[in-house]
């Protein structure tokens, strides 16, 4: 098909050395499924005192525990969420010339011409490479398209998404900043859909789904990420030294601690290892909200004794550039450490 990207042609070097990587191969043999501590949110809305606290409890005990948690009655309907999954599908059967911004003909409408990407450029080896296309849009340019009338279907339909998905997280975010007796405000003060981003993925059929990830393993850059997937499994995640298999949950979005999170915490809540693995036959769609701070955010631990030294979110993205384009792999918050 003309909308697939050409990954075997594009990295035959690297997919020639399939045989020689088991570090990649041994990887995938150590997995368990699992199903992760699932949180009825709509608990927060209710008029029972108890039941709230019960809910947040829950909240703090997995984001501590797992830095992952399943989150069901989050608010947003799955009308929005099938509307979006429609919209996400139409364009990624676009050709790849039109979403690559290759041709000479029409760009996708709607979007910021640099948005897409595919594969791995910075990779070296198998092991740094994703089998994946993505469009990762920030969101203050949704919203200037909007504002100048380029009211496409599709960035109407992100707009209805991430107002919604801002919503939950900020929720999220000042329940766990209550725990920790801090600054509930920082999160609306530094953090709004504007300096947010959207990564709406798909993962296409890998002829060598035991080699190659979908996703490489990494962990997030942001605060809270908020993840809705289809039902094809593929994302795992480290707990206690072994990765384990998320299975799907056609109720729930997945929410996950970020970076900056682990950071502003003093390793309270884990940002924690995850990837995605690829599938022979289906391919695969999920797209995560990453709710993040204004690049002159100042991310500061707030408990003694603080494990890493203050930094600009701007500087840690910086860094982590920096990091994959010299060594392949970033390095994150080891870099801030005291």
């Amino acid at each position: 098909m003309d909308s697939e990207p050409p990954f075997e042609e594009a990295y035959k070097s690297l997919l020639v050395k399939e045989e020689n990587s088991t570090e990649v191969k041994l990887s995938n043999l150590l997995e368990d499924e699992c199903q992760l501590p699932v949180i009825d949110l709509s608990r927060l809305h209710g008029s029972s005192e108890v039941e709230k606290e019960e809910c947040k409890r829950e909240i703090v005990r997995a984001s501590v525990e797992w830095g992952f948690f399943q989150a069901v009655n989050h608010g947003i309907s799955q009308e929005v969420l099938k509307k979006m999954r429609h919209e996400q599908v139409k364009l990624f059967r676009q050709s790849f010339e039109k979403k690559s911004g290759n041709g000479s003909g029409e760009k996708v409408s709607g979007l910021p011409g640099d948005s897409y990407r595919w594969g791995t450029p910075t990779a070296t080896c198998l092991n740094q490479f994703s089998w994946t296309e993505a469009f990762h849009i920030p969101l203050a340019d949704v919203s200037k398209s909007i504002k100048s009338s380029n009211n496409t279907t599709l960035s109407l339909t992100i707009k209805e998404f991430v107002t919604k998905a801002s919503s939950l997280a900020q929720i999220i975010a000042e329940i766990l900043a209550e725990n920790l007796g801090l600054k509930s405000s920082f999160f609306r003060e530094s953090c709004c859909p504007n300096t947010s981003y959207l990564r709406i993925n798909r993962y296409p059929p890998c002829p060598l789904p035991f080699t190659v990830f979908g996703l490489m393993p990494h962990t997030d850059s942001d605060f809270l990420t908020i993840l809705h997937q289809d039902q094809v499994e593929g994302l795992q995640l480290v707990k206690d030294g072994r990765w384990i298999t998320v299975k799907p949950n056609p109720e729930a979005l997945i929410i996950n601690i970020g970076d900056l999170f682990q950071a502003w915490s003093s390793d309270v809540y884990k940002s924690v290892k995850h990837r995605v693995m690829t599938n022979r036959c289906l391919e695969r769609f999920s797209m995560a909200y990453f709710f993040c701070p204004s690049y002159d955010t100042i991310i500061q631990s707030g408990r003694e004794p603080a494990i890493y030294r203050k930094f600009s979110f701007r500087e840690y993205k910086h860094q982590i550039q920096e990091d994959v384009r010299t060594t392949g792999s970033k390095i994150g918050l080891l870099r801030f450490l005291l």
